[in-house]
């Protein structure tokens, strides 16, 4: 049987050649051919793949919005607590998560120990390698404790045998690791190519609508830390995770940036152990760092990742600089401290200008909230002057460039998160301040500010 003949698409103007071309015949762009399958002639109006697989979502009629029935979609928890929490409370049947993260983070690992909860469970499953062979994931699944597994194993990476083993098998949950070691027989370049990649993911994520089996699909990322592969490989899945970490530390963290089916940007804290990955129920406990006492360019600032608030350490040091001075942020953006050293300087009259100033998230983690900018200023002044500020402070509030001090989202979770942990003194913006007593708030005590000059006013009294 011949195979199917493929042709060369300019992903700027669409033009098609036989062959691949340096240069684009039609717009004359360079580098911009992709290899596609050709479409062969349609026969009765109908699409190459319509008598193979059925559309992503079932045909139906229009109908106005309001008298179509909103249904929730049942959830089937993978067993890790923190996975669900991240993809909003399970899986979800006919679902296609793509999960990716740096060599050797614990994608597989993960993966591995998640589907063998949910063949325990009672839910068949099905796990594809085409980076290992089955031994070797029998090895691994060894060194994690994991004895008398049932989780079918298949190492394949031939799109139409994984396929037919899919419709063989029909698993409830299955696991393609990775999508960049699949190939497809229809097209003639290499596994790990564009087209190949694109190719492949759209069939499984056919084949994952129209069975109701949910497919999680490994990615590798570049050294940008990107989803290698096309951009509209996250375009085409439900759910899209981000595996980071430190590989010299023991704590990883998985975070959602698209999910259909629940909130973005959860994060979900593990703990890397002989044992594999384990879930960390509270994270604030390793992102604060345990002094015996409080030390100067130190403040505890209350940060929000999805609907979890959590409390992270930030810590500066302002040194005696050169003729340029540095401006150096681990964990923060570093144009938000350039600015915020430039209000710091007009509206609380505290210069850096002959300093380096360095600042740092402890424990890997990754602020982009502009509620961080209060206590990275506090930090700042404290290491500045050479004093600590007091034992239990937090302080959380969004900085303009005006000297205000404005509020941030869901002040009054932060502020529960801290006095839960046995904070005393709060300094948040004006706006988050309780509006009456609680009981949660019980031992801590707010002072809520309006500007800059205020807040620093206000530290330097409670010293």
């Amino acid at each position: 049987m011949a195979s199917p003949k493929t042709t060369y698409t300019c992903n700027a103007c669409g033009a098609t050649s036989p062959r691949w071309l340096g240069k684009c015949p039609g717009c004359g762009a360079w580098n911009t051919l992709v290899e596609s399958v050709a479409e062969a002639p349609a026969a009765g109006g109908k699409n190459r793949l319509g008598a193979t697989f059925s559309a992503l979502a079932p045909s139906s009629e229009v109908r106005p919005l309001a008298a179509i029935e909103a249904v929730d979609v049942a959830r089937t928890p993978t067993g890790q607590g923190e996975l669900d929490r991240v993809l909003g409370g399970g899986i979800v049947e006919g679902g296609v998560v793509l999960i990716g993260g740096d060599p050797g983070i614990g994608k597989s690992t993960l993966l591995l120990q998640a589907v063998d909860a949910l063949q325990r469970a009672g839910l068949p499953t099905l796990y594809v390698t085409g980076e290992e062979s089955g031994a070797q994931v029998a090895l691994r699944a060894r060194r994690l404790g994991i004895t008398g597994s049932q989780v079918a194993v298949l190492a394949e990476i031939q799109l139409e045998k994984i396929i037919a083993t899919l419709a063989d098998q029909k698993p409830a949950v299955a696991v393609i690791d990775s999508i960049q070691t699949v190939y497809s027989d229809q097209l003639t370049s290499a596994p790990g190519s564009v087209a190949q990649v694109r190719e492949c993911a759209a069939h499984l994520t056919r084949w994952a609508k129209s069975s109701g089996c949910a497919i999680v699909l490994v990615g590798h990322v570049t050294k940008d830390g990107q989803l290698a592969g096309p951009r509209v490989l996250e375009h085409m899945v439900d759910t899209v995770l981000y595996f980071e970490g430190d590989t010299h530390s023991s704590f990883r963290l998985i975070r959602a940036i698209k999910n259909r089916f629940g909130a973005v940007n959860e994060i979900g804290v593990f703990a890397m152990t002989e044992r594999g990955l384990k879930g960390v129920s509270n994270p604030s406990a390793i992102f604060l760092s345990q002094h015996a006492q409080p030390v100067p360019g130190s403040c505890v600032l209350v940060t929000l990742e999805g609907t979890r608030p959590m409390l992270v350490e930030i810590q500066a040091l302002v040194d005696s600089g050169g003729v340029s001075p540095r401006r150096l942020s681990v964990g923060l953006e570093r144009d938000r401290l350039a600015m915020l050293l430039a209000v710091l300087h007009q509206h609380a009259g505290v210069a850096t200008g002959d300093q380096d100033v360095f600042v740092n998230a402890v424990g890997g983690v990754r602020i982009s909230e502009p509620a961080a900018d209060l206590a990275v200023m506090l930090a700042i002044t404290s290491s500045l002057r050479g004093k600590a500020l007091p034992k239990g402070f937090i302080a959380f509030g969004e900085v303009g460039l005006a000297g205000e001090v404005r509020p941030a989202p869901r002040g009054q979770e932060r502020l529960k998160e801290a006095a839960k942990l046995g904070f005393s003194v709060a300094v948040v913006p004006k706006a988050n301040a309780p509006k009456k007593a609680d009981k949660a708030f019980e031992g801590l005590t707010i002072h809520a500010v309006e500007r800059v000059d205020e807040a620093m006013a206000l530290v330097r009294g409670l010293d």
